[in-house]
């Protein structure tokens, strides 16, 4: 954020997608939202790197969150996120698309996405997942959690279904340390906290930190607080 967007709490905001009128859509509704303050669009991935690269070698201050859609011409969603988290590690992209095919959102969580949601989302939906992002946090979907943990029918479930790996992350968020922290911790790339943080509440059926949270505490892997 810049200085004054700091002190205020503003979200600064990038919407991506081919599509004007849904950006129009988009920018429209973000704009009346308070504390996000949407500073730029674009019309596919390239373009969306391509601002972004501008505002950097400007000094300008980059947006916190990109809502990026995954559908485009020239570059897609898919790889415009992989590279914006690599050149821009301080920038979360939460994905609004149209398609929850399970491929899809496990190449996004993959390749760096903070969220996954989809275009049928309640407004307010959207503004929590980017809420969540410019926070450090994962969001994801219902329908999404749902079709992911469609694909383990017969497999174990519940802490049973994580790795150990994606057990001392889950340990982690619950004692509220931000994926950074997580990172240094583990001694991993803060892309790889949030991948892991994104594939354990897919597989817990969760949808917020939150949630992550409060199922440690009751399964016993943290005390209680207080």
């Amino acid at each position: 954020m810049s200085d004054a967007d700091r002190v205020t709490g503003t979200i600064r905001l990038m919407v991506v997608d081919d599509h004007a009128i849904v950006r129009r859509g988009i920018l429209a509704y973000l704009d009346a939202v308070p504390a996000v303050r949407v500073i730029g669009e674009a019309a596919d991935g390239q373009e969306a790197l391509t601002r972004l690269a501008a505002w950097r070698a400007e000094g300008a201050p980059l947006p916190d969150v990109v809502l990026m859609d995954l559908q485009m011409p020239r570059m897609g969603g898919i790889a415009a996120t992989a590279e914006i988290t690599r050149a821009h590690p301080g920038v979360a992209v939460v994905v609004l698309t149209s398609f929850g095919e399970v491929e899809r959102v496990h190449a996004a969580l993959t390749a760096g996405a903070a969220g996954y949601l989809l275009k049928d989302a309640d407004p307010g939906e959207v503004v929590a997942a980017v809420r969540a992002a410019a926070a450090g946090e994962v969001h994801l979907d219902a329908a999404v959690t749902r079709q992911l943990t469609q694909r383990l029918t017969g497999a174990p479930t519940g802490l049973a279904a994580l790795t150990p790996r994606e057990r001392e992350v889950l340990v982690l968020v619950a004692q509220g340390h931000a994926n950074r922290r997580i990172a240094e911790r583990l001694v991993i790339s803060e892309r790889t906290a949030r991948t892991h943080v994104s594939n354990l509440l897919a597989k817990l059926q969760l949808s917020s930190r939150t949630q992550a949270a409060l199922l440690a505490v009751r399964e016993g892997l943290i005390p209680p607080p207080g």
